[in-house]
Order: C-alpha cells, then structure tokens, then sequence
C-alpha cells in the first residue's frame, strides 16, 4: 500500500511539474496588423509588444505611436496575478494590473492615481499565432476610446 502512494504522489508531482513549465501563450514579440485591427479616432496604436521573463516576474515592453504621430514606449515588470504594479514611459496610466483568466485570456486594468482609465482583455489564439487585445479606455486627450487590436507573433 505505501508503495502505490509513494508512486501516486510522484506521478501526481511529475504532472504539476510539467503543467507548471509549458510555455506561455503570451509571452515573446507581437507585431501589430493594423489591416485586422479596428481604432477609435485619437487612439494610441502599440505596433510592437514584447513579453519576456524576468526572474519570477514578467516584463512587457510596448512601443507605437500616440495620436498625433510621436513614438511612445512603455515597460510593465509584475505578475499576471490582478496586482497593480508600476509602468514607466506611458502619459495615460502609472499602474499596471494582469490577471489570468485562463491559459490564453488574460484581463488588464491600468490607472492614473487611483483611477481606472482602461480595461481589456487580451487572448492568443489556439494557434498562438494571433493575439486579440481588446480595450476601453481614455486617451492622454481624456477622450473615451475602444479598441480592438489583432497582433501576429514574430
């Protein structure tokens, strides 16, 4: 009897383990296909978001370009945990929150202070190949945007 517990306790370890290493759907470089995406007027356009490790953590770094033309870059070190944690380089948000909804959808809340100025959800494709983010917000103009990005991994 001992030995079949024993044996049942590794198998079920083995598992978690392997669960636990699979690659994440979201992370690596995402460029953005602006012919399958849809913007409200005045909407900022991230043409390239990158996801990578770092440490325990995840890094997202952003580049595009706002409104009126000028390149914009930001970087988001957290967990996709529903925890807010800082952003550097974005005019619109100063807090960051991920949450994971499953293994490809995940939920994103930034504030500026301690108010919301955008809610999404974002979900790679079964393929992994495609990624949807779809977003409301505000602009740094305080206008009310919703967007819909598609994105193709690079």
């Amino acid at each position: 009897m001992t030995i079949k517990v024993i044996v049942f306790t590794l198998a079920v370890f083995l598992a978690g383990v392997v669960v636990c290493s699979a690659d994440d759907p979201n992370m690596g470089t995402w460029k953005l296909n602006e012919a399958k995406s849809k913007f409200s007027p005045g909407a900022t356009k991230n043409h390239t978001v990158v996801y990578e490790p770092a440490g325990d953590m995840v890094k997202v770094t952003v580049d595009g370009t706002d409104s009126d033309g000028n390149a914009v870059h930001s970087e988001w070190t957290g967990k996709f945990n529903g925890r807010y944690y800082a952003v550097t380089g974005s005019t619109t948000s100063d807090m960051r929150s991920y949450r994971r909804i499953n293994s490809r959808t995940l939920a994103l809340t930034e504030k500026k202070g301690s108010k919301i100025v955008l809610t999404g959800r974002i979900t790679v494709s079964a393929n992994g190949k495609h990624r949807t983010v779809s977003t409301t917000g505000t602009n740094a103009k305080g206008k009310r945007v919703t967007n819909t990005a598609v994105y193709d991994k690079q």
